[in-house]
């Protein structure tokens, strides 16, 4: 066949290919340029403006208390400052998605409307473990409103575009493409961010990701950057997580979750080899909580939870997002990894309580949350066993509350106490007596610790402040 015969046929077949593929498996149209579809986005994104009371640096003469003065003012001298946040309308009736820490412990919120107008938001709900929250507006009788796109589609390399008010200028426009999905920033108990290099900088949190059909695939929620700058490394939280947490936060104000009662620990290579598992993967229970569903569905500390309804668990929060995904009240089938073999156990979910409400009630072998700020459970036999501990030595931190003394002293989840005042540790009510002798004697608590491999000491101050229960 002659050179030029087969070159037509060769790109004949090739269009005749190209034509019959599905539209999602050919290359993404290029626009010109994105003007229009601007034009047709910006005025459903608004700039979220906020009031909140701010520590202000304390001068020489607040050292030196006015003998006047009433003992029950606040100590810190206080001011209102202002923050500076994106949104984006997503119904008629005027709701407003942004970020959670965009509008936390504000006293105040106002929208900027595209048109230059503003106006008084109130607080519908938020959701801290997505770092969603929903405002509302008295709409306008010409509301544009945002409507949401399928993120799980998306795929890297197609387009993105952030609009929003960095670093307070309304109305910026940035283009780029998706880079990457389900990246883990260790925010929360929920991942899977998508990962784009259109430009986010401070005051994009809570704006729209667009997709080029100019639908919402993401809200823009993080960077990475070692200035606070745009170097092109934004996260955003995908439309097929917060679509679904935004419209109950509409509906009650809050997002209800299943919950289980347990405290989770990763399988570890020696973990797997131990249990006769192939994968290090699934999650090891490494406590009960009792009265819990998991307590009267009869599960126990050293079970692995490998399956939920037959889907395959990969990790501890894998397992933690897939039962909060679900409502209270559903039944599940755990598979589970007990004595050498494998078995189901059916369970009915609760609904986990408020983070308010578990902060007031101490949890089994957990400090005081205004004192030292850990919860600690027994040592599973098999960690005791991987760092070559001796029986019943050591106790595992399960959490560290922010801001606490123990966080600030450089204690991590998953630490496993050895020591703390020089006694060893064994059981929960030891670490509280330790503390507790500690406070007496006005002197910083001393914890050896085991780390992976490596055995350390920190400090923990015990000279805490007292604070007066709040009306």
């Amino acid at each position: 066949m002659p050179v030029q015969t087969l070159s037509r046929v060769l790109v004949a077949t090739t269009l005749a290919v190209l034509t019959t593929m599905p539209i999602a498996a050919r290359a993404q149209d290029v626009p010109g340029d994105f003007t229009e579809i601007v034009a047709d986005l910006s005025p459903t994104v608004v700039a979220v403006a906020t009031k909140r009371p701010v520590d202000m640096p304390r001068s020489p003469r607040d050292f030196f208390p006015d003998p006047f003065a009433d003992p029950r003012s606040p100590q810190e001298p206080q001011q209102e400052g202002q923050a500076l946040g994106s949104g984006f309308i997503i119904s008629e009736e005027g709701h407003i998605v942004t970020n959670n820490h965009v509008i936390q412990d504000a006293t105040e919120i106002e929208i900027l409307m595209f048109d230059g107008s503003s106006m008084p938001a109130e607080l519908i709900g938020t959701d801290p473990s997505t770092d969603l929250a929903v405002l509302k507006i008295e709409p306008p009788e010409d509301i544009a409103v945002a409507e949401w796109g399928n993120s799980d589609e998306l795929q890297p390399g197609a387009w993105t575009i952030a609009i929003g008010s960095p670093f307070g200028l309304g109305g910026t426009v940035t283009v780029g493409v998706l880079s990457a999905r389900s990246r883990d920033i260790s925010s929360g108990l929920y991942e899977g961010f998508l990962q784009t290099d259109a430009s986010i900088n401070r005051g994009n949190s809570g704006g729209p990701l667009f997709n080029a059909a100019g639908k919402v695939i993401g809200v823009n929620t993080a960077i990475f950057s070692p200035s606070g700058a745009n170097i092109g490394i934004g996260f955003a939280v995908p439309s097929s997580t917060a679509q679904r947490v935004v419209a109950e936060l509409m509906e009650t104000g809050q997002v209800e979750r299943g919950f289980i009662g347990v405290s989770l620990q990763p399988v570890t290579d020696a973990m797997a080899r131990a249990l006769g598992l192939t994968d290090a993967q699934g999650a090891i229970i490494a406590e009960v909580e009792p009265g819990s569903p998991a307590d009267t569905a009869g599960l126990d500390a050293g079970d692995v939870v490998l399956e939920v309804d037959g889907e395959g668990v990969e990790d501890p929060r894998d397992l933690a997002q897939t039962i909060a995904e679900l409502d209270p009240g559903t039944e599940v089938t755990l598979t589970l990894r007990r004595n050498d073999e494998n078995v189901e156990v059916a369970i009915t979910l609760a609904a986990r309580e408020a983070p308010e409400t578990e902060a007031e009630t101490s949890e089994p072998g957990e400090q005081d949350e205004g004192r030292m700020g850990v919860a600690v459970t027994e040592l599973p036999e098999l960690v005791r066993r991987e760092l070559g501990l001796e029986s019943g030595q050591g106790i595992m931190v399960q959490r560290v509350t922010p801001g606490s003394p123990a966080a600030e002293a450089g204690v991590q989840d998953g630490d496993v106490i050895l020591e703390a005042g020089g006694d060893l540790m064994q059981a929960a009510g030891d670490l509280a007596s330790a503390w507790e002798d500690a406070r007496e004697q006005e002197r910083p608590i001393l914890l050896r610790i085991a780390r992976g491999d490596n055995r350390i000491f920190l400090a923990v101050e015990t000279a805490v402040e007292e604070r007066e229960p709040e009306e």
